[in-house]
């Protein structure tokens, strides 16, 4: 599948309004080899709330608490995993981008650490891009040469019966000072060819599930194809994906499909059949 690529002016967009919040999240092992969360720390739309007891995995979801990102925003999540932790994020509900009072745009940026032994599941609800929506999306991933990642994103573009807002979406896949995986794309309004066959198709949802660990490194390398692309489900439900080893070692899924129910029957194809 290929994706309309598009360049970010230097420093992205700029507002003097809208809110700005950042959350902060740091997972570290003590001695008995628990996870803890030494930091755990949100404002504005982002309410953190720990799940379950302390154990080998530390587990977090995200609700939340007030409509963003808005026009104007300026929202940014840092995650870390020290070596040896294991921390699993996840969120209560979709993220919905809404337009703001002043047209600008908003941007939504992920940082996500993980020292070596270390394993960090990036497991979030789905991007909305609400009508009248400009978001630029950034999701930076610095790896350790034998740190583990698990990274779900899926986007949706307009809410039901809906045209879609504008979104730049880029993911920067750093491991061991190296790059990995660096992808930009854009959809929406002002973007050239971003819902033609060549790109989605008029498909309205698109997600990838991105698997990274020192296990992949002796997998097969064999490209399966996922939902309607493969020839033995010609009929599965509109979505269609392809799953393929990247030099990493990980392995990449990537889907389109009509909404977010049907990515999601891709994505959760695409786990069940990662090698190794």
């Amino acid at each position: 599948m290929i994706t309309a690529p598009t360049t970010r002016p230097s420093g992205g967009p700029t507002s003097a309004a809208g809110l700005r919040a950042t959350a902060r999240i740091l997972a570290r092992t003590d001695a008995q080899g628990t996870t803890r969360l030494p930091v755990l720390d949100g404002s504005g739309p982002f309410a953190l709330r720990r799940l379950g007891f302390p154990g080998p995995q530390a587990r977090v979801c995200m609700v939340g608490a007030m409509s963003a990102p808005l026009g104007g925003d300026r929202l940014a999540i840092e995650a870390t995993a020290e070596a040896g932790a294991q921390l699993h994020l996840t969120a209560a509900a979709a993220t919905v981008a809404l337009p703001g009072r002043t047209g600008d745009a908003a941007t939504y940026d992920v940082r996500l650490t993980v020292g070596d032994g270390a394993r960090l599941d990036w497991l979030p609800e789905p991007l909305i891009c609400a009508e009248g929506s400009d978001l630029w999306m950034t999701t930076t991933v610095e790896l350790a040469p034998t740190a583990r990642l698990v990274l779900r994103e899926e986007q949706v573009l307009g809410r039901a019966d809906e045209r879609t807002g504008r979104l730049h979406s880029r993911l920067t896949v750093i491991r061991a000072g190296r790059t990995l995986l660096d992808q930009e794309t854009a959809y929406g309004p002002g973007v050239p060819g971003w819902d033609t066959s060549a790109v989605l198709g008029g498909h309205r949802a698109i997600g990838q599930l991105l698997v990274v660990g020192p296990e992949f490194e002796d997998a097969e390398r064999q490209v399966r194809l996922l939902g309607g692309a493969a020839p033995e489900q010609p009929d599965a439900g509109g979505g269609q994906g392809v799953l393929a080893p990247l030099t990493g070692p990980a392995v990449l899924a990537t889907a389109v499909a009509p909404d977010a129910l049907r990515l999601r029957t891709v994505l959760d194809e695409a786990a069940r059949n990662l090698p190794g």
